[in-house]
């Protein structure tokens, strides 16, 4: 008997212990994740603010019109790892393994940091490449299969928003048909697809106007 209350003593804390692990996990996903990568290219590379250059987003895309690839292949690569990391070293802090859906909650996290940073007021960039690592440490083979898909349709069209968003379509397709039984993946996919989309509703405006600009036109600042 005494033993019994003994562990049923202990268990309050360590669930407790538990549930902050999660929350400061996801808290610190977020941060990671509005760290603003294009933001510090541009004032590191020629002192400018990207939001008031080119299309005025902090993403990739604007980096390489505004500065070229030195910045924008960098700016891309961290923005990937930084959907990536709270999903692979994140999660076991956080007790995925008891929970597997905290690791879609930890790369979630980072993705809306990235689209509402509080280090450039809530505006950040619109979530794909970051989307892309949390999904590259999620579903690997549906990230790599969109990958191809992006490249054809930037070359048959020129438009990264439009590639974007059919990358980013195709992916709970492939999700569904590899990992038929990761529910949560899958669910999760579906919501960035409606995020990202969401993001992209002025471009999708632009393509339906015929006005968006296209990625092999670049631009330059004085």
């Amino acid at each position: 008997m005494g033993v019994q209350r003994c562990a049923a003593h202990n268990q309050v804390p360590a669930q407790a212990g538990s549930a902050l692990n999660a929350v400061l996990a996801i808290l610190a996903s977020y941060l990671l994740g509005a760290t603003p990568t294009s933001y510090i290219a541009g004032k590191l590379g020629r002192g400018i603010d990207l939001r008031d250059h080119g299309s005025k987003n902090l993403g990739a895309t604007n980096v390489y019109r505004i500065l070229g690839w030195k910045y924008a292949i960098p700016v891309a690569l961290v923005d990937i790892a930084k959907g990536a990391i709270p999903v692979l070293l994140f999660a076991g802090w956080a007790g995925a393994a008891e929970h597997p859906w905290l690791r879609v909650a930890l790369g979630g996290a980072a993705v809306l940091g990235h689209m509402f940073s509080p280090y450039v007021s809530f505006k950040g960039g619109k979530g794909v490449a970051t989307a892309a690592g949390m999904l590259l440490a999620l579903a690997p083979v549906a990230v790599l299969l969109a990958i191809p898909i992006w490249g054809i349709c930037l070359w048959l069209t020129g438009y990264v928003s439009l590639s974007s968003i059919i990358a980013v379509l195709s992916v709970p397709l492939s999700v569904a048909l590899l990992q038929p039984n990761s529910s949560s993946v899958f669910w999760a996919s579906i919501a960035l697809v409606a995020l990202i989309i969401f993001a992209h509703r002025r471009n999708i405006s632009r393509l339906i106007a015929g006005t968006e600009s296209r990625f092999r036109t670049r631009k330059t600042t004085a």
